[in-house]
C-alpha cells in the first residue's frame, strides 16, 4: 500500500533512468503497460499507457476517443429541439442535468423565461441525479479497491429507487429527454411528490449505514489517504471543477457562484477537503449527498402550482435570433456547459460542449506520478468519469 511518504515526487523523476528492456542491461528495463481500453476499472472505453519502474508509475498517458460519436457536429446539423435527446447520451448517468445545461444555454440564446414550478422541478430532478451519481461513484470506488460487492450493491439499491422516480416522471430510467426550452416536457404525475419525499427522507439512513461501514475503515483509509493528491494551485490552473476542485479546498460551486435557476432560495453548504487526495474526494461526495437531501427537502416543501413551460416557447419553427450564449450548471461531475452560436436558422451554427469528465481527466498523470500501479485504478475511480461526455 502506498502512502504519500513513500511516493516519488515529480522533482525526482528526471533522475530515474527511462531505459527499456531492449537496452540490454538485465534488471534495468522499465515496463510499459496498457490499461484498457476494455477493462472494468477504466470506467468506460478508456486506455492508460503507463510506464512502470517495478510497480511505481513514471509516466502515464491517457488515451481518449474510443467512444467518439460526433456529438457536436450532429448538433450543428439537427434542430435545437432535436439535439435534446442526444444530450442524454453524454453523461448517461446524469441525463437530466445534461438536459438542463443544454436547455439553459438555449433559453439564454432565445430569451425564454422558465415558470416557477418548472424551476423547482428542475432543481428536484437535478439533486436526485446528484444523489444517484455520487452514491454510484462511492460504490464503484470501493469496488476498484477490491472490496466485495456489498458497498456497490448498497449504492445501487438506492440508485434504483431514484431511477424508479425518473421512470414514472419521464417514461425512461436513464435517457430521460425531459427538459424543454422554457420549462419541462410534462407535469409531475399524481403521487410523485409523495413518493419522492419518502425516498429523500429515507436517504440519510443509507448514508449513515454507508459511512459507518466505510469512513474509518482501515483498508479504505490506507488506500486513499495521501494518494492521488491534487494541490489547490494545480486544480485551479487546470480548470478542474466539481467535487475534485472542492476536495482540493477550493470553495467554488456554480450553484452558489451563478445562482442559476432558483438555487439562491435554498440553504445548503459547500463541503471542502483539506488535502485533495482520494479520501477527500470520496468524503466531499458523501457530504454533498447530505446537502442535496437538504435542498430536496426544501424544494419539495415549497414547490408551487402553475404552468411548467414558457408560453412563448415554440416547439415548431424554433429559430433563435442571431447571437451566442454559454449556459453552465453544476453537474454532479463538475461544470457542464454548452456554447451555442445562432445565425437565425433552425439549427445552431456552432454547438460546443464543455464536459467535466474530459477536463478533470487532464491531470490524471499529475495525480499518478510516483504512485503504485494498483493506486492508479483507485485514483482514476475518484475522478468520476463517463466516457460518453469525454469523447462525445
Amino acid at each position: 500500500m502506498s502512502t504519500i511518504a513513500d511516493a516519488v515526487t515529480p522533482a525526482e523523476l528526471p533522475k530515474l533512468s527511462l531505459k527499456s528492456a531492449s537496452d540490454g542491461e538485465a534488471g534495468s528495463g522499465l515496463l510499459e503497460v496498457s490499461l484498457g481500453p476494455q477493462h472494468p476499472s477504466t470506467h468506460g472505453v478508456f486506455r492508460m499507457d503507463v510506464v512502470l519502474d517495478g510497480e511505481r508509475v513514471l509516466k502515464l498517458k491517457p488515451v481518449f476517443g474510443y467512444l467518439h460519436r460526433n456529438h457536436e457536429k450532429i448538433g450543428e446539423n439537427t434542430t435545437y429541439l432535436g439535439s435534446m435527446p442526444y444530450t442524454d447520451r453524454l453523461d448517461y448517468f446524469c441525463s437530466l442535468t445534461n438536459n438542463w445545461a443544454y436547455a439553459f444555454a438555449v433559453e439564454k440564446l432565445a430569451g425564454l423565461q422558465v415558470p416557477e414550478r418548472a424551476e423547482y422541478i428542475r432543481v428536484i430532478t437535478a439533486e436526485l441525479t446528484r444523489l444517484q451519481n455520487h452514491a454510484s461513484l462511492a460504490g464503484f470506488l470501493l469496488q476498484d479497491m477490491g472490496a466485495s460487492g456489498t458497498p456497490l450493491m448498497y449504492a445501487f439499491r438506492e440508485r434504483e429507487k431514484i431511477l424508479d422516480l425518473f421512470e414514472s416522471l419521464t417514461g425512461a430510467r436513464m435517457m430521460c429527454n425531459y427538459m424543454r426550452f422554457g420549462g419541462c416536457r410534462c407535469d409531475l404525475p399524481a403521487g410523485w411528490l409523495e413518493q419522492t419525499r419518502q425516498v429523500v427522507d429515507n436517504f440519510p439512513r443509507f448514508l449513515d449505514e454507508f459511512e459507518a461501514l466505510l469512513n474509518e475503515n482501515e483498508i479504505l483509509m490506507s488506500r486513499t489517504q495521501g494518494v492521488g493528491v491534487v494541490s489547490r494551485e494545480l486544480a485551479i490552473n487546470a480548470s478542474i471543477t466539481g467535487p475534485m476542485l472542492r476536495a482540493a479546498g477550493v470553495n467554488y460551486d456554480i450553484r452558489k457562484v451563478d445562482h442559476y435557476g432558483i438555487y439562491d432560495r435554498f440553504n445548503f453548504r459547500v463541503p471542502l477537503g483539506d488535502h485533495g487526495d482520494v479520501y477527500d474526494r470520496y468524503m466531499v461526495r458523501v457530504l454533498e449527498m447530505r446537502e442535496s437531501v437538504k435542498i430536496l427537502q426544501q424544494a419539495l416543501r415549497d414547490i408551487p402550482a402553475g404552468p411548467i413551460v414558457d408560453p412563448k416557447a415554440k416547439l415548431r419553427g424554433f429559430r433563435p435570433k442571431a447571437g451566442e450564449a454559454y449556459g453552465r450548471i453544476e453537474a454532479p461531475k463538475g461544470e457542464l456547459g454548452f456554447y451555442l452560436i445562432s445565425d437565425g436558422s433552425p439549427n445552431p451554427y456552432r454547438y460546443r460542449v464543455r464536459p467535466p469528465s474530459l477536463i478533470n481527466l487532464t491531470i490524471l498523470e499529475d495525480m499518478c506520478l510516483g504512485q503504485m500501479v494498483a493506486d492508479v485504478v483507485v485514483i482514476l475511480g475518484s475522478v468520476d468519469i463517463v466516457m460518453g461526455e469525454a469523447d462525445r
